[in-house]
């Protein structure tokens, strides 16, 4: 190693939680460590996620008496990342065994370097939790609320996050359940009155993905890493064959920085760049993405411009969004998620037919929504619902009830008429399809069955209906007028293709060599999981995991 203006045992190129699990693991070791952003905020996407982990057999399943085990996740990972034509190229056996044995290991790690962390106290079933191996109750992990005046100076250079209100994560998903129930009450008391604290007291309390970037921001900085903002990456210097370091920018000139053990990769997706979109996932629109405005793929094409190759690049973590006014200034756009997954309410085509499950996967609702779209119509689709859902549910980030901003119906969004027929004929749907449509719907909830797409027989479609209603907390009639209809288009909270990796995060090449000093995990790789979503945080948990094996396997502490 040569021509360095300053040299460190690991160089990490991105912030997110996965950086930050392999600069505890380098710091523990003893090693320095120097983590580069490009943007001005530390957390990356993550930040504005939901924060969640999907980690099997982890300590709080245990303590709860929850069963699970390795070969557990392993059987279910298998089950849905199978293919007829075999496993993606991101994800193998070893792979997926690699992750399982690991998960725990490193949440048991961060925990010991003083990371608070909790188990969902609302389930959080898998999403394919009927296959094999698959949980009904969570595998889901998260970071326990944060004050960020913890942070100290560091405070302000946190990416804010998507909660407005201190509220964990399946708090805030039971707040609009409030008139319901008291539980529903004794829990919106219960926020407010955190609300009230922290104001009182001068605490900034966040929460969900904001409160895991804080704690992991916390924890890397008391170790003593290195974190630079607005330090962006724009080469990977290789050498004899092997990445030693990368030339990044100081005081605005080239700076290059050498990597005696390795660089990792964990610098995001490609989700903000319009063109790498329209290339691998055509159809799709950056500006629907949830993801952080940094999110361009910089790295990818460095990765594959020394040899790396670049696989399941027509895969993203979709996530349903609807274009409400004023959309275009929103961050993030707001989710419809729980739109179709609620009773009373339905999806269909811009034929007026009904064509998925909508309470499932959001990554399976949008990849099916872009596929259909390919032979019918079908990107915007239509939510269609009645009363009885708008006075009881949430949309587009609303509470439950009719009064709905006065733009919603002056520009066309929201869009409400007496009968079916005359909703078809608002967009632009023949009536009698959408009659019939919603006729054969309700005819399945009269029966207790989905007998075109079996909505409400997986505990997680349970999970995102209503736990209040019933018999099936998935199925409800549309039958109260008026009747309304919305937009619902695919959005993402990232893209999901990416490099190549071993068992141990090493970028590899076209003929399965590795390039020696190259590591990476998050989106920026291929995912372990295949082509498939299995569960919530099944990004942000690979993230740190594969983060966590390749600082491991640097630093020559095996990852056996």
């Amino acid at each position: 190693m040569s021509g360095y203006d300053e040299t460190f045992d690991w160089v990490v190129v991105g912030n997110g939680a996965g950086s930050m699990s392999s600069a505890l693991v380098m710091r523990h070791a003893d090693k320095s460590v120097v983590i580069l952003e490009k943007s001005p905020w530390a957390g990356g996407t993550t930040s504005k996620s939901g924060g969640v982990m999907w980690i099997p057999n982890n300590r709080y399943m245990k303590a709860a008496g929850d069963a699970d085990s390795p070969e557990a996740a392993v059987t279910y990972l298998d089950a849905v990342a199978a293919t007829d034509s075999g496993d993606a190229p991101g994800t193998s056996p070893e792979r997926r065994r690699a992750y399982a044995a690991h998960a725990p290991r490193m949440l048991d790690f961060l925990v010991d370097r003083g990371v608070k962390f909790e188990r969902s106290s609302d389930f959080w079933p898998d999403y394919y939790d009927e296959l094999p191996g698959g949980c009904k109750t969570t595998r889901c992990v998260s970071a326990q609320l944060f004050n960020t005046n913890e942070l100290g100076a560091w405070r302000e250079k946190l990416r804010p996050g998507f909660l407005p209100v201190p509220a964990k994560l399946d708090e805030g998903m039971k707040l609009p359940y409030y008139k319901k129930s008291w539980l529903g009450r004794k829990m919106f008391l219960k926020v407010i009155l955190r609300t009230a604290c922290a104001r009182l007291t001068g605490q900034k309390v966040v929460s969900a993905g904001a409160a895991l970037q804080g704690r992991m921001l916390q924890a890397a900085l008391k170790a003593g890493v290195d974190i630079r903002l607005q330090s962006p990456v724009a080469e990977l210097v290789v050498e004899e064959g092997k990445v030693t370091g990368v030339v990044t920018v100081r005081d605005g000139k080239p700076w290059r920085i050498g990597a005696r053990l390795g660089v990792l990769v964990n610098a995001g997706g490609f989700a903000r760049n319009q063109a790498m979109r329209d290339k691998y996932m055509p159809g799709t629109k950056a500006e629907w993405s949830q993801t952080s405005e940094s999110d361009t793929g910089d790295m990818h094409v460095e990765m594959e411009r020394i040899g790396g190759v670049l696989a399941q690049m027509d895969q993203m973590v979709g996530y349903q969004c609807t274009l409400v006014p004023g959309w275009e200034k929103m961050f993030p756009v707001p989710p419809a998620q729980s739109l179709t997954g609620k009773p009373h309410a339905i999806l269909v085509d811009q034929s007026g037919v009904r064509y998925m499950n909508e309470g499932g996967s959001y990554e399976l609702f949008c990849e099916t929504m872009i596929k259909r779209n390919r032979t019918v119509p079908a990107v915007p689709s239509w939510a269609i619902f009645d009363t009885d859902y708008i006075d009881q549910y949430m949309l587009a980030g609303t509470m439950p009830g009719r009064n709905k901003p006065a733009a919603w119906t002056s520009e066309g969004y929201l869009k409400k008429a007496d009968s079916i027929e005359e909703l078809a004929a608002l967009i632009n749907v023949d009536p009698v399809t959408l009659r019939a449509t919603v006729d054969r719907w309700n005819g399945f909830v009269d029966a207790g069955v989905d007998a075109d797409f079996h909505r409400g027989e997986r505990a997680y479609d349970s999970w995102l209906g209503d736990p209040y209603h019933g018999p099936n907390k998935a199925l409800g009639r549309i039958k109260q007028g008026p009747f309304y209809a919305v937009n619902v288009v695919p959005g993402d909270v990232s893209t999901y293709g990416g490099a190549v990796t071993d068992a141990d995060g090493r970028v590899v090449k076209a003929d399965g060599a590795v390039i020696e000093g190259l590591y990476a995990t998050g989106v920026s790789t291929a995912s372990a999981m295949g082509n498939v979503y299995p569960g919530a945080g099944a990004s942000i948990g690979p993230s740190m995991t594969f983060g966590y094996i390749a600082a491991r396997h640097a630093a020559g502490l095996g990852n056996q």
